[in-house]
């Protein structure tokens, strides 16, 4: 990454769904930096756009309008294929409804996105194994998604998304599918991979979690309506590893 550019970089994105009889902006007029090392998250109500975000910037869609640079890289016209090249390579996710898949097991979940960047078996297995450390599920690596907590899935799903260094972790509302208790585990979790050194991008209407991360983007009908930078004083747990 070059001295001074940001990790992730947003000029004038604009984000229109269109239907025969309707067109809705999503987004309007987003600029948006996110540098290295920080943990930064979208904050607003259903329906603003949040999710929306988060998906262009994960490179699962593209914008009507507008570009975007990621890690200096300009991304905004890149093809499916290459697209999906980028986002192994350089993304994580952590989704609200963890996206395991129910016949693989946990290390198998984990491995997969190393499957799909063409990493040989001895190195998968070593990251694999490092990755379920770091989220103290090692120990849970041949059990299967059903046999696990809704908080213990969502450790599964963090290593997988830390499985491949990628440059930024996008979390898509993490805490939405979990009890109180498991909530704060899950952001604690959070809080020591960005302790370790993680970029994170959390997406949440949940303001109970908003003083785990640095900055808070406001966003309203499609708008950044405020950016709220903050001193971060949260207790949490080590991080296994």
């Amino acid at each position: 990454m070059e001295n001074g550019n940001p990790l992730i970089r947003l000029e004038g994105i604009q984000k229109i769904f269109y239907t025969e009889e309707l067109e809705t902006h999503a987004l309007e007029d987003i600029h948006l930096e996110i540098q290295e090392g920080e943990f930064a998250e979208v904050m607003g109500p259903s329906g603003c756009g949040k999710s929306t975000l988060l998906s262009l910037i994960g490179l699962l869609d593209t914008p009507t309008e507008g570009n975007y640079w990621l890690d200096g890289e300009p991304v905004s016209g890149l093809s499916a294929t290459e697209r999906a090249r980028v986002r192994n390579k350089h993304i994580g996710f952590i989704f609200q409804a963890f996206n395991l898949i129910g016949d693989l097991t946990v290390f198998e979940n984990v491995e997969l996105p190393l499957i799909y960047g063409g990493v040989d078996a001895s190195e998968r297995k070593e990251k694999a194994i490092r990755a379920l450390e770091r989220v103290d599920m090692s120990h849970r690596m041949d059990h299967y998604p059903s046999q696990l907590s809704g908080g213990q899935r969502q450790r599964v799903a963090a290593a997988r998304a830390v499985v491949g260094d990628p440059l930024i972790l996008l979390a898509d509302e993490p805490t939405g599918n979990l009890d109180s208790t498991n909530g704060e585990a899950v952001m604690n979790l959070l809080k020591g991979l960005h302790a370790e050194g993680s970029t994170i991008l959390m997406v949440t209407h949940d303001p109970r979690y908003s003083a785990y991360a640095e900055r808070t983007i406001h966003l309203f009908d499609g708008h950044i309506t405020d950016e709220e930078v903050k001193q971060v004083e949260v207790e949490f747990a080590q991080v296994s590893g």
